[in-house]
């Protein structure tokens, strides 16, 4: 049965009330209504207030997801079973060539060691001068008598074989005591003298081909003289070519500079490599540094990149990282449309309302879906939140509407809980000005300018003042940090209805005064010298200040 692909529902960076809130909602009705696994993520870190939001509802926070890029674990992963290190040339070559494996990892509990291929036994196999192979390797006896089906008549199989080289005894035992050195495995026939003669030049072992009898005074001398005999049905010459591959895996097996991949790798971090590279497979190591499969270039060719649905923006300056490698399924947004391209045709809904979760609560009800209490609270604070309790000049009647409904269904008075809301959200004393400044910042370009806006709402006028006297020296940090033209930040006043508006880089102050028709005079509310203007009944970043900073650039 195959694994349902996951789709993730995910809002912009920096994220807001709106863009948690909806990206959660929607994922619960997509469920709902779609086939398949919607699972809602975040591509930033809460704020205070949404995270009063969430707490009050008891709804668990998104998973954070950094970047949508297509990861290993994405691709088809082959479950290649591992072998031992000690097991022979012979078995390595058998199981590779019944589960038709051109290259299989050598795991010891979990741990990758190495990597065996066709090449390198056959590489192993043509090494024909290397008659020493079985000491150097510490070859068992167990592997010998598998590989050649021999049994073992005099001494113990468990035992390795440490010196000594693989000799064929053909000649006459008087020259043959010329070759027969100490440890060495000597391959013969039923020849009485020259399996005397091995014992007495101290052989290791004596391998007795062909399946001829074994005289009791052989075996007595052997025993005597530690050496080991076995018996073999095969002749010299197949035994000869067979006892090699009893070689242990370990001795040949590539285990210095593996390449290998993690599961979280991203395919297009280590495309370059797979480029590079002629392996056909991969090991792939999961989190733990554990083997778990191998990656196959073939596999690349099938490729499924990760299915996403836009919530809350359709600007690829405020997507999540990787988003041109993710395959968009849908968009549901209330901002301008922007800079998002996709490779195939989305179902996209745009709507010129306050909020996002106004347009999923429009949604819940044209599916005639029942909406449950936290799904309600959820989708009535993003209301809330982005409209400032249907102050913001971009709240619409239904926006309003919606948000009352909601608040019925929640079980909530929407006015104290807005106030509480608003509260914990602009309960700022305890967080850094980074963690400030990016609760809500966007990116945007006109032309050929590109620009941030960060905001903030509160209640409390003093603490607004408070985190001017913090941003503002910030600000010149962030600027040169995203090599931006322009940036601007809002400190909006919830209950005066106002924006403080601070800015930062050449020509900032020109385009606000030329944004807000301020340059032919000179304005009350400008302060040049903190770098700030105050412009009543601005609330809005989405429908009051970016439409007035694009036109401006334009112009």
């Amino acid at each position: 049965m195959l694994k349902e692909k996951k789709v993730f529902v995910i809002g912009h960076k920096n994220p807001d009330t709106d863009s948690i809130c909806s990206a959660i909602a929607y994922a619960a009705l997509k469920n709902k209504t779609d086939d398949g696994v919607f699972v809602p993520k975040r591509a930033g870190e809460v704020n205070n207030e949404t995270k009063y939001v969430l707490d009050f509802f008891d709804v668990e926070t998104p998973e954070f997801i950094g970047h949508v890029g297509t990861q290993v674990k994405d691709v088809e992963i082959k479950p290649t079973p591992s072998l031992n290190e000690g097991i022979s040339l012979k078995n390595a070559w058998n199981k590779m060539r019944d589960l038709r494996e051109s290259t299989m990892p050598i795991v010891n509990d979990g741990v990758l060691e190495g990597i065996i291929s066709v090449k390198d036994i056959a590489t192993a196999n043509m090494d024909i001068y290397e008659t020493r192979i079985l000491a150097i390797s510490h070859t068992k006896y167990t592997n010998v008598l598998d590989a050649i089906d021999g049994t073992m008549i005099v001494g113990d199989s468990e035992e390795e074989i440490t010196k000594g080289k693989i000799l064929i005894g053909a000649a006459n035992p008087d020259l043959l005591e010329n070759y027969v050195e100490d440890g060495d495995m000597l391959l013969t026939g039923n020849r009485f003298e020259n399996q005397l003669c091995g014992i007495e030049m101290n052989a290791g072992c004596i391998v007795v081909c062909t399946g001829a009898p074994i005289s009791k005074t052989i075996q007595k001398l052997a025993k005597e003289n530690n050496c080991k005999i076995i018996s073999t049905p095969h002749d010299t010459l197949m035994v000869a070519r067979l006892i090699s591959q009893s070689a242990p895996v370990r001795y040949f097996m590539k285990k210095d500079h593996l390449i290998t991949f993690s599961r979280e790798d991203f395919i297009s971090d280590i495309r370059d490599t797979l480029a590079k590279i002629r392996h056909r497979d991969f090991p792939v190591l999961d989190r733990d540094g554990k083997y778990c499969g191998m990656l196959s270039r073939r596999s690349l060719l099938n490729m499924d990149n990760k299915k996403i649905i836009l919530v809350d923006h359709n600007e690829k300056g405020q997507a999540v990282d990787g988003i041109d490698e993710a395959e968009i399924l849908e968009i549901i947004d209330h901002h301008r449309l922007g800079s998002m391209e996709t490779a195939l045709p989305v179902f996209f809904r745009n709507q010129p309302l306050g909020c996002t979760a106004t347009i999923i609560y429009q949604m819940y009800n044209e599916n005639n879906l029942e909406i449950d209490r936290e799904t309600a609270g959820l989708l009535c604070s993003a209301i809330i939140s982005d409209t400032l309790l249907f102050r913001s000049p971009t709240c619409t009647e239904t926006d309003r509407v919606a948000g009352l409904a909601l608040a019925c269904a929640a079980g909530i008075d929407i006015d104290k809980y807005a106030a509480d809301m608003f509260a914990a959200g602009s309960n700022l004393k305890d967080i850094s000005d980074e963690e400030i400044f990016y609760q809500d910042f966007k990116r945007f370009s006109a032309g050929k300018v590109a620009f941030g806006v960060g905001q903030i709402s509160s209640l409390n006028a003093d603490e607004l003042e408070q985190l001017k006297k913090r941003l503002a020296p910030y600000m010149v940090k962030v600027q040169q940090e995203h090599g931006l033209d322009m940036l601007f930040f809002m400190l909006t006043n919830i209950l005066t209805q106002s924006t403080e508006l601070l800015w930062q880089g050449s020509g900032a102050e020109s385009m606000i005064l030329k944004a807000f028709h301020m340059e032919q005079q000179e304005p009350e509310h400008l302060d040049a010298k903190e770098c700030a203007v105050t412009l009543p009944g601005v609330v809005s970043r989405k429908k009051q200040l970016i439409p007035a900073i694009m036109i401006a650039c334009e112009a």
